[in-house]
């Protein structure tokens, strides 16, 4: 096993520890099994039975599609509570990955809604269990003042998107030209991949990873398992009386993570444990919080709407070949990897001069509002009139509000956070993103191809406004962030 130190003198991947060859393709390969299912998840569900799908209403398919999404957010924080408390960020991740892929094996091979049940749950626990702490275990790979750090980091960035781009075009491919679930199987291959992988490089990670910061004493562990026994024995009751369905399973989610986001912050805000200057900052992060939750809402869309409008509305066809639905998804990756390069090289240019943190916020969620209007003059078409080109534009909208935004949450919530609730703080931001993605299924019930107008023009025009406002309070913002850009 590797210690810190020999983590610092290893140059053995580019420059950076091994080690980091191991994060990046496990990670890779997770991208490319979730953003793989992911891709093919909507028309699968709402599919007919003769197309190889499950017949669902669209709106169902899209509740699910956008519960799921914020079940994986959501399940970010357990992950992490997971790795503090219990097994440390390195066992969480693994054995994560292990769950993620018995979650994409029952989706191929188990029938019907019994596959989509056992395997959503499985892959929205693993994903959001090797989320954070993939990104940890980097961490744990250089000393503090390494000056590789964000070149690692960039790197590992690198990998994610490899992956989303690669995935949706070769599960798309098995899809149409096999079936889904064909589709489903290379996901779970892929992450079988990436397991092995992972588990012949595990050596050379440093002990670090292996670490449990905050373990959880004996005597309290039958409390926890309590706690575990009770929510699960809440969830099969609300399944068993109906009060939850699969049509209003993003609403359910939705009001669950708003619950636990208002009880956070009141958490954090009554606690003795912070100071003034730190009530002030956590008092900032409000509005951000709510813009937050707006652009998530929106730009998670790409799995619900746009996918439906993908397959309904687009005209996909190549030099007489049609392209599969899920083959969108790769678009925005793409984008990633060629922007953000340039948007990190902007913001070192600029250095002082750059836009103040509220003022990104805004921009990114003003931006994916006037995204969403760009659908307006393709509206009233009928099946396949939406030119590829378009939608290819108003994706790179997409991705210019994403850069203006997403990179910055984390770290802005780490600046924020009070020393007594520095978890907790990038939790809440997590939770934005839980509650846009469960929005974008709620949302995303309302949308109808054949009267496109309303939809794009209320939602989009309501995050314009959010933006806007923003904008506006943000001389407000900056004061309650006390020197904090």
């Amino acid at each position: 096993m590797a210690t810190s130190t020999e983590a610092k003198r290893d140059t053995r991947f580019f420059g950076h520890p091994l080690g980091l060859a191991n994060l990046f393709g496990v990670e890779a390969w997770e991208r490319f099994s979730y953003y793989g299912m992911l891709g093919i998840l909507p028309i699968y569900l709402y599919y007919s039975v003769a197309e190889g799908g499950l017949a669902m209403a669209e709106t169902t398919a899209t509740s699910i599609v956008g519960a799921y999404g914020g079940l994986v957010y959501l399940s970010t924080i357990a992950g992490a509570w997971v790795a503090d408390r219990l097994l440390g960020a390195e066992r969480t991740l693994f054995y994560s990955a292990v769950l993620i892929m018995v979650g994409h094996i029952a989706l191929a091979v188990l029938p019907g809604y019994l596959g989509v049940g056992v395997g959503l749950v499985c892959v929205a626990l693993g994903s959001g269990g090797l989320k954070g702490n993939a990104t940890s275990v980097v961490g744990t790979l250089y000393t503090e003042h390494d000056e590789r750090r964000d070149g690692g980091f960039s790197l590992f960035y690198m990998g994610i998107n490899l992956g989303s781009f690669v995935g949706p075009l070769l599960t798309g491919l098995a899809q149409s030209n096999v079936g889904f679930h064909l589709g489903f199987g290379l996901a779970a291959i892929g992450m079988a991949l990436g397991l092995v992988q992972y588990t012949l490089g595990r050596r050379n990670l440093p002990d670090s990873a292996r670490a449990v910061p905050n373990p959880l004493p004996r005597k309290n562990r039958p409390h926890a398992i309590g706690v575990l026994v009770l929510v699960v024995a809440v969830i099969v009751v609300a399944l068993l009386t109906g009060v939850v369905t699969a049509a209003n399973l993003s609403d359910v989610v939705v009001w669950v993570v708003a619950v636990a986001a208002v009880i956070y912050f009141a958490v954090i805000l009554t606690s003795r444990k912070i100071t003034a200057v730190e009530r002030k900052r956590v008092l900032s992060f409000i509005p951000m919080f709510i813009a937050s939750v707006v652009f998530w809402s929106l730009y998670q869309q790409q799995f619900t709407v746009v996918e439906v409008y993908s397959d309904k509305r687009l005209d996909r066809n190549l030099f007489g070949w049609e392209m599969p639905v899920s083959w969108v998804q790769s678009i925005n990756p793409v984008f990633i990897i060629v922007l953000a390069p340039v948007f990190a090289l902007l913001w070192t240019k600029l250095a002082r001069r750059q836009p103040s943190t509220p003022i990104k916020f805004a921009l990114g969620t003003g931006i994916m509002g006037v995204a969403f209007l760009l659908f307006l003059p393709l509206a009233g078409g009928g099946p396949n009139s939406a030119p590829l080109l378009a939608l290819v534009g108003i994706l790179l909208v997409f991705t210019i509000a994403e850069l203006l935004l997403s990179p910055v949450g984390l770290s802005l919530a780490t600046k924020l956070a009070p020393e007594a609730f520095r978890t907790q703080m990038v939790a809440l931001f997590f939770l934005s993103v839980s509650l846009g993605t469960a929005l974008s299924g709620s949302l995303a019930q309302y949308y109808s191809a054949d009267d496109e107008t309303p939809y794009f023009g209320i939602i989009g025009g309501i995050a314009v406004v959010v933006g806007v406002l923003l904008a506006l309070i943000s001389p407000f913002v900056r004061k309650l962030m006390s020197g904090v850009r």
